[in-house]
């Protein structure tokens, strides 16, 4: 079979077949990469159909935070804290360097604090001091990060880890942080948002399906060539034992 398969023959219809295979595969990776970009689409307008809900209704402090609620739209209402603003280093936006601002909000209601991700600054400087008084907020509702190995200044923390802040700050804490959206009233110089990041998005499963149907088929051509080796190989060793037993009898004649 194998000095069928060398054959200038089966060389040249397996070169064939690898390069339509290699086709076939880069249209499965296009096509799955269609799949995902469909599925993150599907969720963006998911999330921007969300109607927003009082956080009062649907989280409450010290509880588990339920995973439906990642990247909802939210609003509350109660003021910042004077003290415990914090930077999480090491953070990008748009391409740019710098810190995350977080500072602790507490929600009329419950009175329990809320840790705020008011904003991105590229210089420690530019995160300012919280505005005072009530204010209205809204904005995108997340689960707390993981924590984090990285070493921290004075002032910083490495991830937004409730468990963390359930130590340096006071009071009851929501097991979740804000992605500040708008702030009403909008007083004082504004931190550039920071968008709510989507929660997976998985992908779009007919699109994924026609990406695995180009993979099949470059996986056909290979068989299919294999295939045609096989036979080619047991037809030749099939005319060898005729053209043997031909010989035979012309020796025994």
């Amino acid at each position: 079979m194998l000095r069928t398969a060398l054959t200038p023959r089966f060389l040249g219809l397996l070169a064939l077949a690898l390069v339509v295979g290699a086709v076939f595969v880069q249209l499965g990776r296009w096509q799955l990469g269609v799949a995902e970009g469909s599925a993150r689409q599907d969720a963006v307008e998911a999330a921007r159909a969300q109607a927003p809900v009082a956080l009062t209704d649907v989280l409450r402090p010290h509880t588990a935070f339920p995973g439906e609620l990642s990247a909802r739209p939210v609003t509350l209402s109660g003021h910042y804290l004077s003290d415990g603003q914090l930077l999480v280093p090491d953070r990008r936006l748009e391409g740019r360097a710098g810190s995350w601002v977080i500072t602790p909000f507490v929600v009329d209601g419950t009175g329990a604090t809320l840790p705020v991700l008011r904003g991105f600054v590229t210089d420690p400087a530019q995160a300012g001091t919280p505005p005072t008084g009530d204010l209205a907020l809204a904005g995108g509702i997340a689960p707390p990060e993981s924590p984090a190995t990285t070493a921290t200044g004075p002032g910083e923390i490495g991830s937004v880890d409730t468990s963390v802040l359930a130590n340096t700050w006071d009071g009851d804490l929501y097991n979740a942080f804000l992605f500040l959206a708008e702030e009403s009233p909008a007083t004082g110089e504004q931190l550039a948002k920071v968008p709510t990041p989507l929660p997976p998005t998985g992908l779009s499963w007919r699109n994924a399906a026609y990406a695995v149907q180009w993979w099949v088929f470059a996986a056909f051509g290979l068989w299919l060539w294999w295939r045609m080796v096989r036979e080619e190989s047991r037809r030749g060793g099939g005319a060898d034992l005729v053209a043997a037993g031909d010989n035979g009898a012309r020796e025994h004649s």
